[in-house]
């Protein structure tokens, strides 16, 4: 299934958002020589896409930082970190709308337990 079937809302802006991060990441690190990313950095999205379709909080999901719930694996969540640091400042010039409603999503309280059944892949098995 594509990234449009499996997510949407806001957790598709989300993929679309580590999506943009990864690929400035990636291409300043010259791990790529074309457009697309390395084998690495595409595994790293799709380990991405596959949390987010999971995320506990589903359409409520909170900004990876504010998130109390840790559903990365250390090793990625270590590479996640990795990216976001790097290309988290350079967004604003490439995608500024992205990145400024990122700032803004930040900015929300942490929430409290996640809802029974609310990921994105429970309601969709539920149809």
């Amino acid at each position: 299934m594509t990234e449009q079937a499996l997510l949407d809302g806001k957790l598709l802006y989300e993929y679309k958002t580590m999506s943009a991060m990864v690929q400035i990441y990636c291409k300043a690190h010259q791990h790529a020589a074309s457009i697309e990313q390395c084998e690495d950095c595409q595994t790293f999205l799709e380990y991405a896409h596959t949390r987010l379709d999971r995320c506990p909080y589903g359409q409520d999901k909170p900004t990876c930082n504010k998130c109390p719930v840790h559903c990365y694996k250390p090793h990625m969540k270590a590479k996640a970190r990795e990216i976001m640091i790097f290309a988290g400042p350079r967004m604003l010039l490439p995608h500024p709308i992205m990145a400024i409603r990122h700032l803004l999503a930040e900015r929300k309280a942490a929430p409290g337990k996640p809802p029974v059944h609310a990921s994105n892949r429970h309601l969709r098995k539920a149809k």
